[in-house]
């Protein structure tokens, strides 16, 4: 069964969307590798001005990743290889060099508020829920979201978001930055098309060419660098006790 859904409209918008409601759209490698490939498409084609990434259903926008999948893994070694996949590819999606949007269509939890961090437009339904609940589970972000959120948001709004590891509501999210709009679910995508509209009415290089003015920026300040040494202290994390208890916690509500 196919995990996600990718596809270009007439007007040069892409769409991805993470298709697993009954998992609540959490990422696992089927769904890394297909957002690679995803990445790669609207990198190379030129008729597509810009991104959208969302999940299915009302409920999730993605849950982060699949701890069904990932409780497997116990050492930091073999942390540091999924952390670190998954890490370029939010990087990747970050310094696209074209618009890219999340449409938070429901909960955006740890890993999930990553990907949404990394687009440029964040996008959030009346119900949707959002936080970055790595604490809770105590690790930190491991693919780079908290050097994104910074270069996003405030120190302070930023630095609440990370160490509270709370659900914040779209409006607590809105008044934090987080968010850039909010509507009704119903009128999620309709919204997204009438924020991107004057854009992809521009030529694509000069859509290109904006982005990679904050694309030399981050990486005249070492970003990815901030993001590896990021990745590497969420992967000493993950063999920690207080994360080893956590994860068995979460599998025993979860039977």
């Amino acid at each position: 069964m196919e995990k996600t859904l990718f596809s270009v409209a007439d007007n040069g918008i892409a769409t991805f969307i993470i298709d697993r409601p009954q998992r609540r759209n959490a990422i696992d490698y089927d769904v890394m590798n297909d957002l690679e490939k995803a990445l790669q498409i609207c990198k190379d084609d030129q008729s597509i001005k810009a991104l959208i990434i969302t999940g299915s259903g009302d409920k999730a926008f993605c849950s982060g990743g699949d701890l069904e999948v990932f409780h497997t893994i116990k050492t930091e070694e073999e942390a540091t290889v999924m952390l670190m996949k998954m890490g370029r590819i939010v990087y990747e999606l970050l310094t696209l060099e074209k618009p890219t949007v999340a449409l938070i269509n429901g909960t955006a939890v740890g890993g999930g508020c990553e990907i949404a961090a990394a687009c440029d437009i964040r996008i959030g339904s009346n119900h949707s829920r959002m936080g970055f609940a790595q604490g809770n589970l105590g690790i930190t972000t491991g693919w780079g979201g908290g050097a994104i959120l910074f270069e996003k948001l405030p120190y302070h709004q930023a630095l609440t978001m990370l160490q509270t590891a709370q659900l914040y509501t779209a409006q607590e999210g809105k008044d934090f930055g987080f968010l850039q709009y909010i509507t009704n679910y119903e009128n999620l995508t309709e919204k997204a098309d009438e924020v991107l509209k004057e854009m992809i009415q521009k030529p694509t290089p000069v859509l290109v060419a904006y982005k990679q003015v904050v694309k030399r920026k981050w990486e005249q300040s070492n970003l990815w660098d901030r993001i590896r040494i990021e990745i590497l202290t969420c992967a000493k994390l993950w063999e920690s006790e207080p994360h080893y208890l956590a994860v068995e916690k979460f599998m025993m509500k979860s039977k």
